[in-house]
């Protein structure tokens, strides 16, 4: 299966390991820490001269309230960018420190490799706000195949993170289960 297709109604995938560009930390999507993380991620990328891939996130909270119920500012998160297969891991090096000066959130980027294994996942085409709705049919798929979830929630932006048309927002939802 494709990293970056999935069918408009839930599906099961399979996921092996993958290797990229990662930042982790906290807070409000879009705010002030999100964003120095997603322009490091991009400036790192643009260094090593890889082709440009969807941004990614894995998405978690700490806390006992249902996700959706945390203040945004609270959200957890690992921002993703895929690298191609066979990069040599001293060119992520050599991209940081040639970028450092000029973008300091560089130092939190690093090179990282997860495998997600059996998922459940979807394409949801709209606003970021209306993703509910399509998590509640990922839960109901999970429920009627006998699947629990697994691990972090995974989102892949295939638009633009920064477009505001919802007709042309499209998303990847991903859940590992097991």
């Amino acid at each position: 299966m494709n990293w970056y297709e999935a069918a408009e109604e839930p599906e099961i995938a399979e996921f092996g390991p993958v290797s990229g560009l990662a930042v982790t930390g906290r807070g409000e999507p879009g705010g002030d820490t999100y964003s120095a993380a997603v322009g490091a991620l991009y400036a790192v990328m643009g260094a090593i001269g890889a082709p440009m891939v969807p941004l990614e996130g894995r998405w978690w909270v700490e806390d006992e309230r249902a996700p959706l119920e945390v203040p945004r500012g609270e959200w957890w998160w690992h921002l993703f960018l895929r690298l191609p297969e066979g990069l040599d891991p001293a060119a992520v090096d050599r991209a940081r420190e040639e970028v450092r000066p000029s973008v300091p959130a560089v130092a939190r980027v690093q090179l990282v490799t997860f495998a997600e294994g059996r998922c459940v996942q979807l394409l949801h085409r709209g606003d970021y706000a209306d993703e509910p709705a399509s998590l509640v049919r990922l839960a109901a798929f999970m429920a009627a195949e006998g699947l629990v979830m697994n691990g972090l929630h995974h989102e892949i932006y295939l638009s633009d993170p920064q477009e505001t048309d919802p007709e042309k927002m499209r998303t990847i939802l991903r859940h590992p289960v097991r």
